[in-house]
């Protein structure tokens, strides 16, 4: 009787190191992983996403308008039109309004944060693709592509305030908070510094070996840009006082945006492959690849809930690739209609 109780307690205890050993293989080591799949549907591409701290709202463009999102239960709960090929969000907290980024029509909306109506249209350069807001010059910057500048509004009265020669694609931005904002050239793989009160450029950084930049965020405490360089599916992190470049780091591929949750520690970066790769800052000079955590394929844009630590993504189902042609080199799948879907990665 005493053997077979010896027996039985080792076959147990195998069975407990199994267990363990097989947790540990499907655990990701950041412990994130996607927490929920909600179908949005609609119709619509899409490009960036904003996080809402005040209204725990996901702001998420759709080409024509924007999709309001509940963060917790994903119920839409409102819509803004008059926003032609719209690309990007910003908020401005302090003076309830928002403002859109409208790539087709060369203008931004403003609106209302409360009641989500639009209040005016503002024309600025060609093409604007990023926006973001910087505190310190109180303006809101678009970055135009076709441009090839940023035009800074003013948000006490709306109206254009200047506009910045960039000499170059600009994509993504990021501000310190300090007067200074940076903004990736996708053509040039070149950082440039804006003095964001007078409407002027400090200084060129090359980002070698960073190819394409796209995304970026930013640490403001220590200084640190984390940049997602689609060419070469690398991060850069880059010194934002001497624009030098600290390491570089693998990620997955198709990256267009970059998030960082200075609670955490983690600097993100999700990628058209249908990963999130997760950085960790170590200290201010040594950074780590933490994860890469599997999402869905198409999921390249992501904002960052710093209050929970939850990353949101968007993606859909795709069709069949199209055959490439003279006129469409690398031509995109279709997407499968209601099949729009918001990604939830959490612990």
């Amino acid at each position: 009787m005493r053997l077979f109780n010896r027996f039985s307690l080792l076959v147990g205890l195998l069975l407990i190191f199994q267990c363990a050993a097989l947790n540990a293989q499907t655990t990701s080591a950041s412990g994130y992983h996607v927490t929920k799949k909600i179908k949005l549907g609609g119709e619509g591409g899409w490009d960036y996403l904003t996080f809402d701290a005040k209204g725990n709202r996901v702001f998420i463009s759709r080409g024509t308008h924007v999709m309001v999102v509940d963060a917790d239960t994903g119920a839409v709960v409102g819509d803004i039109p008059e926003t032609a090929g719209v690309h990007g969000i910003a908020l401005v907290q302090d003076m309830d309004k928002g403002y859109t980024s409208n790539g087709r029509a060369s203008t931004v909306t403003v609106f209302d944060l409360k009641t989500l109506k639009v209040l005016k249209q503002i024309p600025v350069g060609k093409n604007p693709d990023a926006i973001i807001y910087d505190p310190a010059s109180k303006r809101v910057f678009t970055m135009n592509g076709a441009g090839q500048d940023a035009t800074a509004i003013d948000v006490k009265t709306d109206t254009v305030a200047g506009t910045v020669a960039l000499d170059g694609k600009p994509e993504f931005a990021a501000a310190d908070e300090k007067g200074h904002v940076f903004v990736n050239l996708e053509d040039k793989s070149v950082v440039v510094e804006m003095d964001s009160q007078k409407l002027s450029v400090m200084n060129r950084w090359p980002l070698a070996p960073g190819e394409e930049p796209s995304g970026m965020a930013i640490d403001t405490k220590h200084h640190r840009l984390f940049i997602g360089c689609g060419g070469n599916k690398l991060m850069a992190v880059v010194d934002s006082e001497s624009g030098k470049v600290i390491t570089t780091l693998p990620t997955g591929s198709g990256v267009d945006a970059n998030g960082f949750d200075a609670g955490t520690g983690f600097a993100f970066s999700s990628n058209g492959d249908g990963t999130l790769t997760i950085v960790h800052e170590d200290s201010p000079d040594k950074f780590s690849v933490v994860d890469n955590v599997p999402t869905q394929r198409g999921a390249r844009t992501m904002t960052v809930d710093t209050k929970t630590h939850r990353v949101f993504l968007v993606t859909a189902d795709f069709g069949p690739q199209p055959p490439a042609t003279p006129e469409r080199p690398r031509p995109r799948p279709s997407v499968v209609p209601g099949s729009f879907t918001l990604l939830v990665v959490g612990k």
